[in-house]
């Protein structure tokens, strides 16, 4: 059975910062895209950054670029999603997903797998 767990979700005052993880069970995520998406109450889900499974690429939403980051340990078959200066209008529910493409894409639909979610709320 393929799945993906998210844990690090939380409450963090707003400048502060929260590390997501994302590990995979029953499949190995080293060739697979790997993207993190969040979905707040009554907005469309949003995809905050990816992890290309072909190469080295990677990518982040406009909203997230020079605050988060995204990284793979291999070892772990894990993915974590480093956030600094976190904002009032980052808390949402954070969700990791695979696609078994490879590619990774900050688009929700080109995904296969997907986690729970985990919530992160920021207090200003």
């Amino acid at each position: 059975q393929l799945q993906l767990v998210e844990y690090g979700g939380g409450l963090v005052q707003a400048g502060g910062s929260l590390r997501l993880s994302c590990a995979a069970s029953g499949f190995k995520l080293d060739y697979y895209g790997v993207g993190w998406f969040r979905q707040a109450p009554g907005k469309e889900r949003e995809g905050v950054a990816y992890s290309s499974g072909e190469n080295d690429a990677m990518d982040y939403g406009d909203a997230v670029k020079g605050r988060f980051t995204i990284s793979r340990d291999y070892a772990r078959n894990t993915v974590y999603l480093h956030m600094d200066n976190l904002k009032y209008e980052d808390t949402a529910v954070y969700y990791c997903a695979a696609d078994a493409s490879g590619r990774g894409t900050l688009w929700p639909s080109e995904y296969d797998v997907w986690g729970q979610g985990t919530q992160v709320t920021v207090s200003s």
